[in-house]
């Protein structure tokens, strides 16, 4: 059972987190974020702590953006947006057991004293910003420090908020960069 119950958008969300761990959850019911609804997140806050586990879309972004203004000790699980899509929908609800587990075992907590660790330039440099496939790139890397996906400056803001260190970005940019590879030399021998 996990400690800390988990706040999600809807129904469905709670039975594709059922299926994956037993945990207590608190409906969001979208964005919409009822004073009802607020008053359980707080107990449970206070009580319990949370983990945000909203959909990799902009209403659960702007859910995730809501309550970690009012609740900033908050623990945050990104589930990568290619784990939670399925029949043209995006969302924990779409999401499999496996990768719900995985954004769990990646939780992270928003870090109200932001370091200056990463700059626009650590992206660039990284081929996250400014490329082709930067996009991409930043959903693979965001899916493995556990971050999300996001735009370059939503994303250099993450790296700084939720305590990466340089260690698991450069482990994680290696990681990718090899499988990159392995992947240009398997389509080479096509």
């Amino acid at each position: 059972m996990i400690k800390e119950v988990l706040i999600v958008e809807g129904k469905m969300d709670v039975r594709a987190v059922d299926r994956a761990v037993e945990a207590d959850c608190i409906i969001t019911d979208g964005y919409r974020l009822a004073p009802k609804t607020i008053s359980s997140i707080r107990d449970a806050y206070k009580r319990r702590g949370i983990i945000i586990l909203t959909d990799p879309d902009p209403a659960g972004e702007h859910i995730r953006r809501f309550l970690s203004k009012k609740f900033p000790e908050a623990k945050h699980a990104f589930v990568p947006k290619e784990d939670a899509t399925a029949n043209d929908d995006i969302g924990v609800e779409q999401a499999s057991p496996e990768a719900i587990r995985a954004a769990l075992e990646k939780v992270r907590t928003l870090n109200w004293q932001p370091t200056d660790l990463f700059s626009a330039s650590d992206l660039i440099v990284a081929g996250l910003s400014g490329g082709q496939m930067a996009s991409e790139r930043r959903a693979k890397i965001g899916a493995m420090l556990g971050v999300g996906c996001a735009n370059a400056k939503t994303f250099l803001k993450r790296l700084n908020h939720y305590g990466v260190t340089r260690e698991e970005f450069s482990a994680a940019l290696a990681e990718l960069d090899k499988l990159e590879e392995s992947n240009a030399d398997a389509t080479d021998c096509r």
